[in-house]
């Protein structure tokens, strides 16, 4: 079965050619439903993602050997070679960060996949909005940005998905990990909600409470699971700040009170 390689229309190219002229794709899609695929691509190709087509492990394993894509997103259930396998053949072989997507049929294979490496675990059908987000930071490890980061007593590291704060693993799901990673690479300043919507859904509108819900879960996790002395503060009118006291810098600090922990 041949690879499709699909040239972006001339709005989604920074320049002559498409994913088959040579040149590096931004993103391998590993997509065994074609219809799917399609519908994917178009999306992709739309938000400027050059995308490399193919429908089986296998081909997957052939292209990314051959092409070098920037990231690669697996369909599961992923036939020939499953999502497993492909994410554990590329942890060994190739430095390029590892998506897998699935419905319910696909979940234990794609489970699978992020204990081998995947970065991330996304619906399938696809959500552009989720993906472009996970893609972005997936690409950033390799550019010298994923050295681990430590903000107060809070430590996180980017390539390999881990929260710590004064050494207590917290466990946060991805968006919620990409929202305090933001945070962490910005500490202290205030950073607005349109800033904060298009860098993690990749629009700056986003369902009207989503972002609030989500920087509530990562306050009450670093508060009442990490006993963290720093807090994500809502800044009326403005947007929100990662703020850790002098006391913090050493972990040694006591964590913000009830009465201080802000509520919105």
């Amino acid at each position: 079965m041949t690879p499709e390689a699909h040239p972006p229309p001339a709005s989604a190219a920074s320049g002559p050619g498409g994913p088959d002229d040579g040149r590096t794709p931004d993103l391998l899609l590993a997509e065994p439903d074609e219809e799917l695929a399609a519908q994917a691509l178009a999306r992709f190709e739309g938000a400027r993602i050059r995308t490399l087509v193919c429908h089986d492990g296998a081909e997957a394993l052939l292209q990314i050997g051959a092409r070098r894509p920037r990231a690669v997103l697996l369909g599961a259930p992923l036939p020939v070679v499953d999502a497993a396998r492909v994410t554990e053949l590329i942890a060994r072989l190739h430095s390029v960060p590892v998506l897998v997507g699935a419905g319910a049929e696909g979940a234990a294979e794609a489970t699978a996949a992020v204990a081998a490496g995947a970065i991330a675990f996304v619906a399938r059908p696809y959500r552009i909005e989720e993906i472009t987000p996970l893609l972005r930071a997936g690409w950033n490890q390799g550019d010298g940005s994923a050295a681990p980061l430590k903000v107060g007593d809070i430590e996180l590291d980017p390539a390999g998905f881990h929260v710590y704060v004064r050494g207590r693993s917290l466990q946060l799901p991805v968006r919620e990990f990409l929202l305090l990673r933001y945070f962490m690479e910005r500490p202290n300043k205030v950073i607005t909600r349109a800033e904060l919507t298009q860098a993690l859904w990749g629009t700056q509108a986003p369902e009207s409470n989503t972002l609030t819900v989500h920087v509530r879960r990562v306050r009450h996790k670093l508060k009442d699971e990490g006993d963290s002395c720093c807090t994500i503060d809502a800044i009326r009118g403005m947007g929100y700040r990662l703020e850790c006291g002098s006391s913090c810098a050493n972990g040694t600090g006591p964590a913000p009170s009830a009465a201080q922990a802000p509520t919105d």
